[in-house]
């Protein structure tokens, strides 16, 4: 992963969110401002709002049953595993907050200012995907995969 073009995207995109949610709407910018284009990309824009949203509603449901399974097997509550999913259940509302807005928003196609497509071209959009892919699960834990 080239490091430098992400924190050159970030910084060029604006807004208060987390990483994830920066990248996520420079991606969804730049798919919006290309749809005139490239007709799939209104398909693909939808599929990664979908995608996002469920991976999110996932690592929600796992926190909540490691907590369940940390205190039914030890029988003690322990404040910084609550601080965790507390933090985690705050993160995936916030993400799920973000992605409903995003929904509600439809694109619209007669817009006169695409404040991000000018900032993230082709190769950063290829960038973005990459870097977010590599945030799944799945990826993080292809090596032992390959392993096994």
């Amino acid at each position: 992963m080239d490091q430098g073009s992400i924190a050159r995207i970030l910084k060029q995109v604006s807004g208060g969110e987390d990483e994830i949610q920066q990248l996520q709407k420079a991606l969804l910018d730049y798919l919006d401002a290309n749809t005139e284009i490239d007709a799939s990309l209104v398909f693909s824009r939808k599929f990664y709002i979908a995608q996002w949203f469920r991976d999110t509603t996932m690592e929600t449901e796992k926190a909540i049953k490691s907590q369940k399974d940390e205190d039914s097997s030890e029988g003690t509550h322990h404040a910084k595993d609550v601080e965790t999913t507390g933090q985690i259940m705050h993160r995936a509302e916030s993400r799920k907050t973000f992605l409903r807005s995003i929904i509600k928003s439809a694109p619209s196609p007669f817009s006169t200012l695409k404040m991000n497509s000018d900032i993230v071209d082709y190769e950063d959009a290829c960038l973005i995907v990459r870097y977010l892919a590599s945030m799944r699960p799945f990826a993080q834990s292809f090596d032992i995969y390959l392993t096994q």
